[in-house]
This record gives structure tokens, C-alpha cells and sequence, in this order.
């Protein structure tokens, strides 16, 4: 979640942000920090370096939780959600990555560790899942392991 707010807050939008907006954004922060700008030597160019790498991390990252991305892909998400087996999940700081065995990998958001706990020790991971976690968090998919959709 934490992430989702300094990307916002780096691009200076809302939640209600769509794809237009923010490509115009990301395409007015890219010509203002593109490192080509600078004169080698220059301490500016060091930095705008590592500020249009997180420019671009940001908006892909942005894009990809976008209802409009979502929309897009549903029927994907539908299918993996409602019939792939959950091969392995991971939790780090409110992030859940779920890979499943088909080898899709989404990250869910701001998941609770009272959730997680309980995913832990559920015996009916994929029933719990889908009850309380993939309809009910911002995602993202973040990969797909084996290359086949």
C-alpha cells in the first residue's frame, strides 16, 4: 500500500486516475527528468538517472493496478482465480504474492496479517483465498512463470 501512495503521490493523482492521465503525466515527468538533459559531470544527471528509473517503475506499476488494465483482462483473472490451484503464496509488508499453478503470479495489497494468518492455516487454501482475498484486494498480475496464458 505504501508503495500505491508515493507512486500516486509522485505523479500527483488520485485513485480515480485513468490510463490517459496517466501517460500524460508519466510522458511530462520523462522529458523533465530524462538524463540526456544534463551535461556529463553534472550532479543533476546522477539524479535524474535514478528519478526517470522510478518514473518508469512507477507507472507501469500504476497502470498495472488501473481498473482500466483490470477491465481489460477480467476474463484472464475470472478463469485463474475460479479454476487454478494455488501452488505457493508469499507475504512481506501488507503484500501477498500469489502464484498459481498455472504459473500466474499476482500481488495483492494491504492484506492484513490477521488474513494471512489464517491463509496459513486454513485447510481449504483455495476456498479462503477466493472468499477473502482475491476478489477483495487491489492486484496486480505481476508475471507469468511459464510463459503460457
Amino acid at each position: 500500500m505504501k508503495r500505491i501512495i508515493e507512486y500516486r503521490k509522485l505523479f500527483d493523482v488520485t485513485r480515480e486516475a485513468d490510463l490517459a492521465q496517466l501517460k500524460k503525466v508519466y510522458r511530462n515527468l520523462v522529458k523533465e527528468w530524462h538524463p540526456d538533459k544534463f551535461q556529463d559531470g553534472d550532479p543533476k544527471k546522477a539524479e535524474a538517472e535514478l528519478k526517470s528509473q522510478e518514473i518508469i517503475e512507477a507507472y507501469s506499476f500504476l497502470v498495472s493496478i488501473s481498473p482500466e488494465t483490470h477491465a481489460l483482462s477480467k476474463d484472464e483473472y475470472a478463469e485463474v482465480i475460479s479454476s487454478q490451484m494455488i501452488e505457493d503464496f508469499q507475504y512481506k509488508g501488507m503484500a501477498m504474492k500469489i502464484t498459481f499453478q498455472n504459473g500466474n503470479v499476482y500481488e495483492y495489497f494491504n492484506v492484513q496479517p490477521s488474513v494471512y494468518n489464517k491463509m496459513r492455516s486454513t485447510p481449504t487454501l483455495e476456498r479462503f483465498a477466493r472468499r477473502h482475498i482475491l476478489s477483495s484486494y487491489t492486484y496486480r498480475k505481476v508475471m507469468n512463470t511459464k510463459g503460457d496464458n
